[in-house]
C-alpha cells in the first residue's frame, strides 16, 4: 500500500506524513545548494508555498522566491548557469516575465536529489519592490495564522487523498487539484472531503482568475 493513499491514511496520521516529507525536503534544499547560490549572488532568498506553511504532502516540490534591486535576462541567467554546473540539475526551464507587471523570471528546475528522486524547485526571480514583492509570503504566513490545527489536519489529509486519486484515476480531474484550492476550500467554505472538494473547485474555476488571501486578523 503506497504512502499517501487514501487507504494508507486510515492507519498512518497525515500530520506525521506530512513533517517526515517537510523534513526530506529540507534536507534536498540544503544538500542541493540552490539557495545558496541566489544568495552569493546577492539576493534575498524566501521560502514560499506549502513549505513556507509546512503543509506539504507527497509532490515533491520546493518554491522559493528570490529578490533583486534590479533583474535582468543577462543577471538572472548568470545565476542559473552557476546553477547548472551542479551534475544533479538534469533540467532548466525558463519563463521571461519581466515585460508583465509581475516583473520576474521564473525558473523551473529539476534536480536529482541523493537517493534518486526527482524534485522541481520553482524559482521566482522578482524584482524588489514591485507588485508582488512579499505578496506570496504574505499569503502563506496568513494561512498558517488562520487555519484552526482542525483546519491544517483537513488540509494535508485532503493534500493527501486528492493527489493519490489523481494519480491513480487521470479521469478524476481535468489537472490536479491545487494546493492554494484546498487552502481556501477549507478555511473558507469549510469542505472536509474530497467529493466536497471536487465540487468546490470545480465551481471555483468557473469565476474569473483571482488571488486568493485570507483576512487579515487584526
Amino acid at each position: 500500500m503506497a504512502v499517501g493513499s487514501p487507504e494508507a491514511l486510515k492507519c498512518q496520521d497525515a500530520v506525521k506524513l506530512s513533517e517526515e516529507f517537510q523534513a526530506k525536503a529540507g534536507k534536498v534544499l540544503e544538500e542541493s545548494g540552490i539557495g545558496e547560490v541566489w544568495k552569493e549572488a546577492g539576493c534575498r532568498v524566501e521560502i514560499v508555498g506549502s513549505m513556507r506553511m509546512r503543509l506539504m504532502a507527497s509532490h515533491r516540490d520546493i518554491d522559493l522566491h528570490v529578490y533583486s534591486p534590479q533583474v535582468t535576462e543577462e543577471s538572472s541567467f548568470a545565476i542559473a548557469a552557476r546553477i547548472a554546473k551542479n551534475p544533479r540539475v538534469k533540467e532548466i526551464k525558463c519563463i521571461n516575465g519581466l515585460a508583465t507587471d509581475e516583473r520576474c523570471v521564473a525558473w523551473h528546475i529539476t534536480y536529482e536529489a541523493k537517493d534518486g528522486l526527482p524534485w522541481q524547485f520553482d524559482i521566482i526571480h522578482i524584482i524588489e519592490g514591485s507588485r508582488y514583492d512579499g505578496y506570496f509570503e504574505l499569503m502563506a504566513d496568513r494561512i498558517v495564522s488562520n487555519a484552526t490545527p482542525q483546519q491544517r489536519e483537513t488540509i494535508l489529509r485532503l493534500k493527501f487523498e486528492s493527489e493519490a486519486n489523481h494519480a491513480n484515476d487521470c479521469a478524476a480531474a481535468s489537472e490536479p487539484i491545487h494546493g492554494v484550492e484546498i487552502y481556501e476550500a477549507v478555511i473558507d467554505s469549510n469542505v472536509e472531503t474530497v467529493d466536497e472538494l471536487r465540487r468546490w473547485v470545480a465551481s471555483r474555476r468557473q469565476k474569473p482568475f483571482y488571488y486568493w488571501m485570507p483576512q487579515s486578523d487584526d
